[in-house]
């Protein structure tokens, strides 16, 4: 048997491990568990994924590691299996179906599943099946009680007590369907939305452009979408995003930004762009890579009620002093262990299974 305090330390050494690896660079440290073993495979991994996957980029993957690092330390375990009365119970198997449009998108259903004492029967996404693997390894290494837990598949979901799977609005519904006769947490399509008034420093405007363009735009967490005032002046909104102007180096998003501006100059829409971001007027959540969608709004108090009523396909707001439970400009990519994704408290779910 294994107690959560057991559970945490070992996911806190798992967070001293993935220390080393940080977008300052690579180094190995003194006094890491087992880390002769695993500090060069790990190297190798994240060769492997970057190679498999071209919106993988180094960067990009160091980033997801390294907040991932500053997420799993025992202060945060603790404080968050603490303030959740998180009790042992009786081990149940988990099934999760993994997204793949980030590094380790699944890694926090994958904790929670284990640090509530369960099991876990891991499906991966074909875009991201290199890095958690190996990380299995490790925990399985610094706790024995995970031996025999973690479980990964490509076959058919088998014998399993609860799912949670997350997917498109399409593969949501096969899903729903898929699952229907087990506990499950099914999550669809989200995207992240900000408020502007007009008012936002040079500062704000810059921290919102890390939430437009980190891991290109690709997360539910990615600004895919601003509402400003009407006659609102996008000069201070494309000089923040100007801190980012990189982005269009790489070879794939250079790609998508061609693409998506023929489709939109074919298509004769009112495009405004800066070489490589698109902004365009649309009712819609969901825009395409290298380009945010933008709305009109006439009074905050309207919006407000919009926001809400569309509440099941929005991740984050951002903004300042506009809604409960927004994020400030600059750290919807920085979410703590208890900001739950669609909002739903995966540890009381699994206490319930």
């Amino acid at each position: 048997m294994s107690s959560i305090k057991n559970r945490i330390l070992a996911f806190s050494k798992l967070s001293d491990f993935l220390s080393q690896f940080s977008t300052a660079g690579i180094t190995k440290k003194e006094n890491i568990a087992h880390n002769d073993l695993f500090f060069d495979g790990f190297k190798h991994q994240l060769k492997i994924a970057e190679e498999n996957n071209s919106w993988f980029t180094k960067e990009n993957l160091l980033l997801s590691i390294k907040n991932w690092s500053n997420a799993l330390t025992e202060n945060n375990l603790t404080h968050w299996v603490t303030s959740e009365n998180l009790k042992e119970v009786s081990s149940k198997t988990v099934a999760i179906v993994m997204a793949g449009n980030l590094p380790l998108v699944g890694f926090h259903d994958f904790l929670s599943v284990l640090i509530s004492g369960h099991s876990v029967i891991v499906k991966q996404s074909s875009g991201d099946k290199h890095l958690l693997p190996y990380l299995a390894k490790y925990l399985e290494y610094v706790e024995h009680f995970f031996k025999g837990k973690i479980t990964f598949t490509e076959q058919k979901l088998e014998n399993f007590d609860a799912v949670i799977a997350t997917g498109s609005n399409n593969t949501a519904r096969y899903f729903e369907f898929y699952f229907k006769n087990k506990p499950n947490i099914i999550r669809k399509s989200r995207n992240s939305v900000a408020v502007l008034t007009g008012k936002e420093t040079e500062k704000q405007m810059q921290n919102l452009a890390d939430d437009v363009f980190t891991y290109f735009g690709l997360g539910c967490r990615s600004v895919s979408k601003i509402y400003v005032p009407k006659g609102y002046n996008f000069d201070s909104f494309f000089n923040g995003m100007y801190t980012k102007k990189d982005i269009i180096n790489n070879a794939k998003y250079a790609n998508n930004y061609d693409y998506n501006k023929a489709v939109y100059l074919m298509s004769e829409f009112d495009l405004l762009e800066n070489g490589f971001l698109m902004i365009k007027e649309d009712e819609s959540y969901s825009s395409p890579i290298a380009t945010v969608f933008y709305e009109y709004y006439d009074n905050l108090i309207d919006l407000k009620i919009k926001l809400h009523e569309d509440k099941d396909k929005i991740q984050c707001i951002v903004g300042k002093n506009i809604v409960e439970n927004e994020i400030d400009f600059g750290q919807t990519q920085n979410p703590k262990l208890w900001d739950y994704a669609d909002g739903v408290n995966i540890l009381e779910f699994l206490t319930n299974i």
